[in-house]
């Protein structure tokens, strides 16, 4: 049985309902032309949504992403040594004295998954490469632009264990989509570039080379209007809370309000999976009809919230969409 067949026999109340009806408003949205922005919060590549997601942006569902820099790195992370991670079972029941034990042998726990510092390292060789380069030449580049730099390298092809179709960045390299990862600095890769500017500034680094969050903000309405100016809906599917959704849905208010560009769509269809519940001001629990109120979405935007985990909703959803 197909994934949307099961889940329009089986998904009928609270969040199945509202899961079959997030996936199924979605495949109307793109059959009316429209173009689905994922934002992607959460430690969503270490739970290998690279597995589902690769194929949507393979097959034109997703058109463009914004995401943590944990998420960027971690997608590479695992291409290249994931057969070097460790899972915790008891991962709850863990004492401080046994996460000391991981730290000491070199791991890094995300929930029940464990990373190896070797892979940081080894990363870590490959961009300080090209991030020296750049700095003597004075060439600026987005986060994004320098992991796909590296993959562009055909000597860490070799070093790939997973399969290349298991990898939403090298999909999205493939597909030319653009990626923002707003706040790039929190994240493993920033703190190391960080390190290098520090280290290596009488040498010549420099933070120029990185371009700035309000550069990204600029690239995002530039490609936002572009959408609007061919007349494509835009759709907004965003997997947890925090930066990642926050950064890119208020680049619509910005155009309208802020840049007196009146006749910007809404974004045209929004969907949230997250745990969150609404309370003490949070953005990330907040009902999407708040939104409304901030000139992000309009009234008549069909809007979704299902309140779960992510890991398992986002590649039911992902399933149906994809018709699998």
């Amino acid at each position: 049985m197909k994934m949307r067949e099961f889940m329009k026999t089986y998904f009928h109340h609270f969040n199945a309902r509202e899961t079959k009806a997030t996936a199924q408003a979605w495949v109307d949205f793109l059959a009316k032309g429209g173009k689905m922005f994922l934002a992607m919060g959460g430690a969503m590549s270490t739970a290998e949504l690279g597995i589902s997601l690769a194929k949507m942006i393979r097959q034109g569902k997703v058109s463009a992403i914004c995401t943590t820099g944990a998420n960027l790195e971690e997608d590479l992370f695992n291409l290249v040594a994931h057969n070097e991670y460790e899972i915790v079972d008891n991962w709850r029941d863990l004492r401080p004295e046994d996460e000391e034990a991981l730290y000491d042998r070199g791991f890094n726990r995300v929930t029940d998954t464990c990373i190896p510092e070797t892979v940081l390292r080894h990363i870590e060789e490959r961009l300080l490469k090209i991030w020296r380069r750049n700095s003597r030449e004075g060439v600026a580049k987005f986060p994004y632009e320098y992991l796909l730099e590296l993959l562009d390298d055909s000597s860490i092809e070799k070093h790939f264990q997973v399969p290349r179709e298991n990898s939403w960045l090298l999909a999205a390299k493939e597909m030319k989509i653009p990626i923002w990862t707003p706040g790039w600095e929190d994240s493993t890769l920033g703190n190391i570039f960080t390190a290098f500017v520090i280290r290596e500034n009488k040498e010549g680094a420099t933070h120029r080379i990185m371009r700035s969050g309000t550069e990204q903000m600029e690239m995002l309405a530039t490609w936002y209007r572009a959408q609007a100016a061919s007349k494509t809906p835009i759709g907004f599917f965003q997997i947890a809370g925090g930066i990642a959704g926050d950064f890119p849905i208020c680049v619509v208010p910005m155009l309208i309000q802020d840049l007196q560009l009146e006749d910007t769509p809404f974004w045209s269809y929004f969907a949230q999976i997250g745990d969150s519940t609404t309370s003490y001001g949070s953005y990330s629990g907040a009902v999407p009809r708040e939104k409304i109120t901030w000139g992000k979405i309009a009234a008549s935007t069909p809007s979704f919230m299902i309140n779960s985990d992510a890991s398992i909703v986002a590649p039911l959803v992902f399933s149906y969409v994809l018709d699998e």
